[in-house]
């Protein structure tokens, strides 16, 4: 789940430890209908090549109207089913009481191209165009799964936060919020034309996080390879607040500390008053690092820092999700 600036070790480790997570693998709307959820493979072809995803179905899809759409994206590394383990099935579990569409895509060579350019990774050598691809899978979702256009959000950790960042400047028409994790923006996107709107965005960052720095710079572990370079925290979070005209000073709270051993706590940055009903929220993992937050430690704590229990970053995301659509 990395940004694939090391470790190959990470895939096989997540998957060696990772829950199972079992469910009909067959049918769409009318097995959701009559067998309860569904959770199975699908591909579509775009731009020459297949491009693979998992989805799950709540039981009450075809029954309550158009759904919204919840991208999950894999970190650097990973794929569509790491990013199902790492979250423990909570945006699954979630989508069944809120009756949403959760999708998990996978990116090329387990890479999504989210315009660093690191030319290691064939996403970025090739220019595969993730964006259009994501673009397309929301239009044949629409057309096959009943998806409410205006109620798609995508989320993602490291290098999928990263690309819902893309996809909030190139395909602002299509996707109402995002929820970036264990990531800040890069120079890069932060280089692109701003999106065409404003864009709600919940932001979930570890101030320990050992390949993100906090204060900006070279993404990757110290002493390691960079791949590519991010803005800091702050300067993050008044870019988004610039762009959707937010106030420039937040509301702050702490979150509860639920558990006092995983040598966390959060501290909550709200920045209202934005245009066009569009938020900026910062939940700050102080002691966190390059995790999802309530989530599975794919890796040492050594190698990745903490992974806090103080929040449910599932549960944080789909809160924040429901409450945007494309206007």
């Amino acid at each position: 789940m990395l940004l694939g600036a090391a470790l190959p070790l990470a895939a096989a480790l997540l998957l060696a430890v990772a829950i199972a997570l079992t469910a009909p693998e067959a049918g769409g709307i009318a097995a959701a209908q009559s067998r309860g959820p569904v959770r199975r493979p699908g591909s579509i072809q775009y731009a020459g090549l297949e491009r693979t995803y998992r989805i799950h179905l709540p039981s009450s899809a075809g029954r309550t109207g158009p759904m919204p759409l919840v991208l999950a994206l894999h970190g650097g590394g990973g794929t569509g089913l790491n990013m199902e383990q790492l979250t423990l099935g909570g945006l699954n579990r979630l989508s069944e009481t809120h009756g949403f569409v959760v999708v998990y895509p996978d990116g090329v060579d387990r890479h999504w191209n989210d315009g660093r350019g690191v030319a290691e990774y064939r996403a970025h050598r090739e220019n595969v165009d993730d964006v259009g691809f994501i673009s397309a899978l929301i239009e044949h979702l629409a057309q096959t799964q009943g998806i409410d256009r205006s109620r798609v959000y995508a989320t993602g950790i490291s290098n999928g936060g990263l690309l819902s960042m893309r996809l909030a400047h190139e395909l602002s028409h299509k996707i109402a919020a995002i929820a970036p994790v264990a990531i800040s923006i890069t120079d890069k996107i932060a280089a692109m034309r701003a999106p065409a709107r404003p864009i709600p965005i919940v932001l979930i960052p570890g101030t320990h996080d050992p390949l993100v720095p906090w204060d900006g710079g070279n993404l990757g572990f110290r002493g390691g390879r960079a791949v590519g370079r991010v803005l800091s925290v702050a300067e993050t979070v008044r870019y988004w607040v610039s762009h959707n005209r937010c106030a420039p000073t937040p509301t702050v709270t702490r979150e509860p500390d639920r558990d006092p051993n995983d040598g966390t706590r959060v501290r909550r940055e709200t920045y209202g008053g934005c245009s066009e009903g569009a938020e900026v929220v910062v939940y700050v993992v102080e002691g966190g690092g390059h995790t999802w937050p309530g989530g599975l430690p794919y890796l040492p704590e050594r190698v990745i820092g903490r992974t806090t229990r103080d929040i449910y970053a599932n549960e944080v995301i789909w809160d924040f999700f429901r409450r945007h659509a494309v206007r």
